[in-house]
């Protein structure tokens, strides 16, 4: 059987059960589709949330942006899994005590104003949207390699699919999907990184073997695996693997991005309002930081080991002697994936000089200027590597079994499509029970109130997949621009909202709306405006960007301006109401509460 057959197998069985289990589990009221009827258990919710949160970024983008930078990509780990904490210690909880379906309407009832509720709706929309084109990107990087078709009609046809099992579900099908999601994409994720590892250390573990010794250059005696892959990038010119060469601000930044990004984002958020009671919420965000820990702590250790095997391939008798023939990547089997990726349109070599080899080597490197000269070599001929592909190539590049590598094209489809449904949940949620129902429309019945949410999800897969054509970067890239939106918009007024009795209506939606802006002009300006290519005003580079901030880190200001303004608004406006202020502390004190006691 052929691995085109393998593929589809296991992609199809691995469809056919969540569109069995969202069939099984179709919404047939308003609050099955937003909660799920609030009667998920909190493994099952902290499973489905894992899945929710393990997006394309983390399953497909994540290892790829580790490996070919090293430590300072790091920043992913530190901020994604940080934020859980965040969220499990100071949103999810009271979020649940209060309540309600979604975050706009915990926002516009604490901060009693129908104004704040709207331009939560948009803040939700644009954060969602912007992380729905990474989802989409991921999708289409996916499906064009497994169905071995371009990366365009990939995006296309997961689009459909999303379509299919998200439109009809609602979050109650999504939460069970998620669950299956969950199982397919860990396996998918650790059993190749444990093969690769016993491979090149022994070790079956991923994240000791990386810390292990494997074979030396020349096969004589053994080397630290991170010691050999700083000493193979550092020969071809690269910066070196595990030590760190960003600027501290940039990385402190991006980091407080990603971590108040995460505890700001509405989709999971809306996880914590299907648990029946409070204390479930907490104990759901601890067992999905179990279960995306599974991931993250194999993470750099698939970066790592992927990038090893990569430069050995392409340098097959080591750096110092010749690079791999074009002959060998057209007729040796080890090379079958590069021609296969290369169908994708995401991987692409030129024999520069004729000399009938691939050099692979860091061109830009001063240092390399001059090994160059001497052997003729005319520039980098691996032309393009996205680095989306990394994943889902490693099982072939690492030349293992037919089957791991099905199990691998249904994992990385598991994880885009899991957490663009939870996506799609929430921006259909915020326009039809936030924006309709909630203003628009107060008396339309709950039938209508479903279709418009199916509407609302279809006209944004159509928006993400139009955008996700021509993303503004790598999945992991474009996804923590939507966690900076987050982080700059919906953190801080939730945090305000539980924790402050002073900040009222007109401070938040003034914070609201000067964080927002300012992130969202910064990251255009720099991106291009609605990210269409060659509108940016700035390179995104540390040294060429407006105030030294790359624009996956300017959220963590956008939300210090957010929190500066809302509280010089509201200490210069009208004092919260009494009724509000009790709010805050009925949500803030557990129920039954009562005072201290002088024995």
């Amino acid at each position: 059987m052929d691995q085109f057959t393998i593929n589809l197998l296991f992609v199809g069985a691995s469809f056919a059960l969540y569109i069995g289990i969202a069939i099984w589990a179709r919404a047939g009221s308003t609050s099955e589709f937003y909660a799920a009827g609030r009667g998920v258990h909190p493994v099952t919710n902290g499973m489905a949330t894992a899945a929710d949160w393990m997006s394309a970024a983390s399953f497909i983008g994540m290892a790829g942006l580790i490996a070919f930078t090293g430590y300072d990509n790091s920043t992913f780990l530190m901020g994604w899994t940080g934020g859980y904490v965040l969220l499990a210690l100071l949103l999810a909880p009271y979020l649940r005590k209060f309540g309600k379906f979604t975050v706009s309407e915990f926002i516009g009832d604490r901060f009693y104003s129908p104004t704040a509720r709207i331009v939560a709706v948009i803040c939700l929309i644009v954060a969602s949207t912007t992380y729905v084109i990474g989802q989409m990107t991921g999708v289409g990087v996916a499906f064009g390699r497994f169905l071995e078709i371009s990366n365009t009609s990939g995006l296309l046809i997961g689009a459909c699919v999303v379509f299919a099992y998200a439109v009809f579900g609602g979050m109650k099908g999504v939460t069970y999907t998620q669950v299956a999601q969950y199982v397919v994409l860990i396996m998918a994720y650790t059993i190749p990184a444990v093969f690769i590892s016993l491979q090149l250390t022994g070790n079956p573990i991923p994240a000791l073997g990386l810390f292990g010794e494997t074979a030396a250059a020349g096969g004589e005696g053994s080397v630290y695996l991170l010691q050999k892959l700083d000493q193979v990038v550092t020969e071809l010119g690269f910066a070196s693997y595990t030590e760190a060469h960003k600027d501290n601000l940039n990385m402190v930044l991006f980091t407080l991005s990603l971590m108040i990004g995460t505890a700001g984002l509405p989709h999971v958020i809306m996880r914590f309002f299907t648990v029946p009671k409070v204390s479930d919420a907490r104990w759901s965000a601890g067992w999905a930081l179990v279960f995306i820990a599974l991931l993250y702590l194999t993470a750099p250790a698939v970066g790592a080991m992927a990038r090893l095997n990569i430069t050995n391939l392409m340098w097959p008798n080591g750096t110092s002697n010749e690079a791999v023939s074009v002959e060998a990547i057209q007729n040796d089997s080890e090379y079958n994936w590069m021609l296969t990726w290369q169908k994708t349109g995401l991987l692409d070599w030129e024999d520069k000089n004729g000399d009938g080899k691939i050099q692979y080597y860091n061109d830009q490197s001063d240092a390399m200027a001059a090994k160059a000269a001497e052997n003729g070599w005319e520039g980098n001929e691996l032309t393009k590597f996205n680095r989306d592909i990394l994943v889902l190539a490693n099982p072939e590049i690492a030349s293992l079994p037919s089957w791991v590598i099905g199990l691998v094209a249904a994992g990385g489809l598991a994880a885009a499509l899991s957490t663009a449904a939870g996506l799609l949940l929430a921006i259909s949620s915020a326009v039809s029970h936030d924006l309709m129902k909630g203003q628009l429309t107060p008396n339309m019945s709950e039938k209508s109130e479903l279709l418009s949410a199916r509407i609302a999800m279809a006209v944004a897969i159509g928006v993400a997949t139009i955008l996700g054509l021509n993303p503004p970067g790598f999945a992991a890239q474009t996804v923590a621009l939507a966690f900076g939106l987050a982080a700059a918009s919906i953190f801080p007024a939730l945090m305000m909202g539980i924790f402050s009795k002073r900040v009222n209506n007109v401070g938040a939606v003034s914070g609201m709306l000067a964080g927002l802006g300012f992130t969202l002009v910064y990251i255009f300006l720099h991106k291009g405006w609605l990210f269409i290519a060659g509108t940016n005003s700035f390179p995104d580079t540390v040294d060429g960007s407006l105030l030294g901030i790359q624009s996956t880190a300017i959220g963590a200001v956008g939300a210090m301006i957010n929190f500066a303004v809302a509280y010089i608004v509201s200490m210069s406006t009208a004092d919260t109401p009494q009724e509000i202020k009790d709010l805050v502390e009925s949500v803030r004190v557990p129920a039954g509460a009562g005072g201290a006691v002088d024995h």
